[in-house]
């Protein structure tokens, strides 16, 4: 059996928004298996942002891990991260589990792995997928040369350009900011 996999996540804190988006595809194979999986979330009433790339069920496990985290240390994201990361890292259940998680609040960006990694990203741009290097160049450019443009217009953009680039990656957008 084929493994559903590959998708194009980027989130950009810029000017005081945290935008956080994702494309719609899931690939089995080299076959497109949906076209509209939404793999952004908005947590705790709005004010965190998760975005998952990897398994879907595994990531949705992850989500609601970190929602718990978050809930038991009153919304500290960089506290529930680290948290999730342990237990991730530890759980012989969680540690076979393959997706990584973008998480963020107006405050903060983080990338969360299954090996233990909670990284705060250089620039403010955090991206994971298999487009994931195609949408973080293209953010990098406009965040350094079209800084007019909001957080929200730059992750849109970054995923056409990665829609564009990478097979893997489609131009069924979900976006969610926070500002």
């Amino acid at each position: 059996m084929q493994k559903i996999h590959a998708t194009t996540v980027i989130g950009i804190l810029h000017n005081g928004e945290i935008a956080l988006g994702a494309d719609g595809q899931a690939t089995m194979g080299n076959t497109i298996a949906k076209s509209n999986v939404r793999k952004v979330r908005s947590l705790m009433n709005g004010k965190v942002l998760a975005g998952f790339a990897g398994s879907t069920a595994d990531a949705f496990t992850l989500i609601e891990r970190f929602e718990e985290k978050l809930n038991a240390y009153g919304g500290n994201l960089k506290r529930a991260a680290i948290e999730l990361a342990k237990d991730w890292r530890t759980d012989r259940y969680l540690r076979k589990l393959e997706a990584m998680l973008i998480v963020a609040s107006k405050d903060d960006l983080l990338v969360i792995s299954g090996t233990g990694d909670v990284l705060e990203p250089d620039n403010q741009i955090a991206a994971i997928g298999s487009g994931s290097m195609y949408a973080q160049s293209a953010a990098l450019a406009m965040k350094k040369h079209a800084s007019q443009l909001t957080a929200e217009e730059m992750v849109r953009e970054s995923l056409h350009i990665a829609a564009d680039i990478c097979i893997y990656t489609n131009h069924n957008l979900v976006v969610e900011t926070i500002r």
